[in-house]
């Protein structure tokens, strides 16, 4: 099957990757909101577009990894991702991690789905 890439802004790497079925992909608030729930939002917001133009959707979330600048900012976060991913049907496995972020990051998000 055939390796499909989806790149974005930044050089060298793409915003998501399709093979075998699965969609790997990645997304940032590229605006760099203020706020870990703003940030969250819109990064939600890009994932899901990515998503849907990968032939997946939420729907089709197996793996997540949140990445916090600030891990005292997770119930922030989980907030919106809680209303942003839905029914229990919708729910991936997940794992949030601190991580030094570049610039003005708050939030990164690595998900793998399904193409549904």
């Amino acid at each position: 099957m055939a390796i499909k890439r989806f790149h974005g802004e930044s050089r060298g790497r793409c915003r998501a990757v399709v093979n075998s079925g699965l969609v790997y992909a990645v997304a940032t608030d590229t605006s760099s909101g203020k706020s870990v729930a703003e940030q969250t939002r819109r990064t939600l917001e890009a994932l899901e577009k990515t998503l849907l133009e990968a032939g997946s959707g939420k729907g089709g979330l197996l793996q997540a990894t949140v990445y916090l600048r600030d891990m005292s900012t997770k119930a922030e976060m989980d907030a919106v991702w809680c209303d942003w991913v839905g029914g229990e049907e919708n729910w991936p496995q997940r794992a949030c991690v601190g991580a030094d972020l570049a610039g003005a990051d708050l939030v990164e998000i690595v998900v793998t789905a399904a193409q549904t």
